[in-house]
């Protein structure tokens, strides 16, 4: 009776030892790298819209930098810095906007074209300045942790020369196809920096004095581009419709809006009309308005 006991309890024993031993077993350590896995590939990928909360509010304390040359300076000085003073002051807010001339001209040439940003942010990126001009890594880190950058052409941008068929990314000449490649890579690269939001002017224009009906048209093909096909909603890339506002729809900046008939600078009559526009388009970026909000500002 007793073997008979003995070999019923060695039975139970293996079929209870089967039992475990065909359970699914957990694994929260390779879970765990899984998940490792996947937080390291949003870092390293380029680009991905669920990763940049664009419609959240930026801080009350944002750092804003307006870079620009003359053509921006015109409409900083149509009343930018203080249209801010009044807005923080009556909403308890102290957004930051500072503005500086980039690239400086010393020694980086006086040139802010597309070819030019490609430059310095792409083909010299990195965290050392480039003949002295501060890469998107600079601007974007401490000590300067400017959390919304605005770039912009100046006017000489609209003088595009027909396609040659043979693009070229490294190349100054004023294209369309060269000024697609260029395009294209930068949005690459400021996707690549979630935290920041980016404002980009539609071209600045020239009078009709200053071009031709050639390089015009293929000018506002280039800036519609920008704005219909290059700007895509969900990312933290953004425009303001500078183009529109100048040329009024058409080919060129209007005499009326032009400082004067052969002089492609806007008008400080013009610049004080449309500073609130740029402040405004600035402010629904900041808030988190910058796909919904009016793409002039107006």
């Amino acid at each position: 009776m007793k073997k008979i006991y003995f070999i019923f309890i060695a039975l139970v024993f293996c079929l209870v030892t089967l039992i475990i031993l065909n359970c699914p077993v957990s694994t929260p350590i390779i879970e765990e790298d899984n998940e490792q896995t996947s937080s390291q590939s949003s870092i390293t990928s380029s680009y991905s819209a669920s990763s940049i909360a664009n419609t959240e509010p930026l801080a009350d304390d944002v750092k804003i930098i307006f870079l620009h040359h003359s053509t921006g300076g015109v409409i900083w000085d149509g009343g930018v810095s203080s249209w801010f003073t009044t807005y923080n002051t009556a909403n308890t807010l102290n957004y930051q906007i500072t503005q500086r001339a980039y690239p400086s001209g010393d020694p980086y040439p006086w040139d802010n074209y597309p070819y030019d940003y490609w430059n310095i942010w792409i083909n010299h990126e990195g965290y050392t300045q480039y003949m002295q001009e501060d890469t998107i890594e600079l601007l974007a880190s401490a000590p300067q942790n400017y959390k919304v950058i605005i770039w912009k052409h100046c006017y000489p941008v609209s003088g595009i020369s027909e396609n040659t068929g043979s693009p070229s990314i490294s190349s100054s000449s004023k294209t369309i196809e060269n000024y697609q490649l260029q395009y294209n890579a930068l949005k690459t690269k400021m996707r690549q920096f979630g935290d920041v939001r980016f404002i980009v002017w539609t071209g600045a224009a020239l009078v009709a004095n200053n071009t031709n009906a050639d390089d015009a048209g293929r000018a506002q093909t280039f800036f519609n581009w920008v704005k219909n096909t290059w700007d895509e909603p969900g990312d933290n890339i953004f425009v303001w419709d500078f183009y529109e506002l100048e040329t009024e729809g058409g080919l060129y900046l209007t005499n009326e809006n032009a400082a004067s008939i052969n002089d492609s600078h806007p008008g400080n009559v013009f610049a004080a009309e449309v500073a609130p526009y740029f402040c405004r388009r600035i402010i629904d970026v900041i808030q988190g308005r910058g796909d919904s909000g009016s793409i002039t500002g107006q």
